[in-house]
């Protein structure tokens, strides 16, 4: 059995793991940490979640860090993995995976804004809290805007999948259907409308990628000429 060359291979995994240390730092700071100090619309708790444990808000900036930079360097090596595949596709998933670890960025200054005035000892109480609470609503949106470039970033990384066939074809198609999911699930979300079905639009999304970490890790690519049904096509 032919294998994919050994270059392409190694790619393949270093774009693996630039993509585990994305999903292992979102993981952590978004899910885990962020809701234990940035309180939605509740300033008052946000403030004291601050300055009683700063060094838990200072860990969940951090992460916002190790998630720009993680979401950006595996952008450039999917880049690097699918430009010989299709250059025009992977120069759309680098730019706009790029773009959403910019959005990302406004969070992150967001936040590290928010410690600031927390630890500000020229301004009163009600100043902190006000600022507070728009600094959280802006962190807030970032990543709500940004979910956009996400799902977006995630199309073209399912079309070069789906289309090369160097990787399972179903897997493209969930990452399509999980890019669409994200964009959708925002859309609604910021038409403010109340359906239980929103949260389950992104759930494909989180299928195919950690498919897609596990496929990169532990099998790489396919090689050119190997389309055939194979890993789960």
């Amino acid at each position: 059995m032919q294998t994919a060359p050994q270059n392409m291979i190694k790619t393949a995994r270093i774009t693996g793991i630039w993509y585990l240390a994305l999903a292992i730092s979102g993981v952590l700071g978004f899910l885990v940490i962020h809701p234990q100090v940035f309180i939605a619309d509740d300033p008052t708790k946000t403030l004291e979640n601050i300055t009683q444990n700063t060094n838990l808000a200072r860990i969940r900036l951090l992460l916002e860090f190790a998630i720009i930079i993680s979401q950006a360097l595996t952008a450039v090596w999917f880049y690097k993995l699918f430009r010989s595949i299709n250059e025009w596709g992977a120069w759309t998933l680098a730019i706009w995976g790029t773009v959403n670890s910019v959005v990302i960025m406004v969070s992150a200054i967001s936040m590290a804004t928010a410690i600031r005035i927390a630890e500000s000892v020229t301004l009163g109480l009600e100043q902190k809290k006000n600022l507070i609470e728009l600094l959280n609503h802006v962190s807030s949106n970032a990543w709500g805007v940004g979910s956009l470039f996400f799902g977006l970033w995630l199309i073209p990384m399912g079309f070069i999948i789906h289309s090369s066939r160097r990787m399972p074809i179903w897997l493209g198609r969930i990452i399509i259907i999980g890019g669409m999911g994200y964009i959708l699930s925002t859309f609604l979300g910021y038409l403010d409308l109340k359906f239980a079905f929103i949260d389950f639009l992104t759930i494909p999304a989180t299928i195919g990628e950690f498919w897609m970490i596990g496929y990169l890790l532990w099998f790489g690519i396919r090689p050119a000429n190997e389309k055939g049904k194979k890993d789960g096509d």
